[in-house]
């Protein structure tokens, strides 16, 4: 698979979204991100790139539809879409630190931490939420209208975990180790893997 992203020595840029703008916010240099900073990144794209994200957006009836947006050594950025009726498994994050901000519709999560409760929520347009390494969760679209969201993970291309429920998640979810891999690594990564 080729690479559609702008290649510089810190990090990957989607081509429609290659701004200095995006490149002042991205911090190449920054080892791991907090579930705040991601979701300030991700608030950020979502608001202030949106003219970009609607020229990448696409949906798909076959699957959910996603484009990587930027890949640096301590962060990923993502575009994903959900048609009414779309979801995700019920997965963790393998370790990583997330986010996501609703570009546009709305979206159901229901998450639980290790040995705590499910809940419940409805994400609407704007709404950003950063979340630690230990959350599982399952996002749906069970709404009439399609749905965008930007994601962002922290350390990047870490493999995710599905659950048969979310009953199903251990007490505790294991660490990840905080190591970062060269970009060099990471893009041979990156060709192989989605959110």
């Amino acid at each position: 698979m080729t690479s559609t992203y702008a290649d510089h020595d810190q990090f990957d840029l989607h081509p429609v979204l290659d701004s200095q703008l995006l490149r002042d916010v991205i911090h190449p240099s920054r080892d791991l991100w907090t579930p705040r900073e991601l979701r300030d990144l991700t608030s950020f794209v979502a608001s202030e790139l949106t003219t970009g994200l609607l020229q990448i957006l696409d949906y798909s009836t076959e699957r959910r539809w996603w484009a990587r947006l930027g890949l640096t050594e301590g962060v990923e950025l993502w575009l994903l879409s959900w048609l009414p009726g779309q979801g995700t498994e019920p997965h963790d994050h393998g370790g990583s630190a997330g986010s996501f901000t609703v570009l546009k519709g709305a979206l159901q999560e229901d998450y639980r931490y290790p040995a705590g409760p499910i809940r419940s929520a409805v994400r609407g347009t704007g709404e950003a939420l950063g979340f630690g390494s230990g959350r599982a969760h399952q996002v749906l679209n069970p709404f009439d209208a399609p749905a965008a969201t930007v994601h962002a993970y922290s350390p990047p291309l870490v493999p995710t975990r599905e659950y048969a429920s979310l009953h199903d998640i251990p007490d505790s979810i294991p660490p990840l180790p905080a190591q970062r891999l060269p970009l060099s690594q990471l893009r041979q990564l990156a060709d192989l893997e989605g959110p």
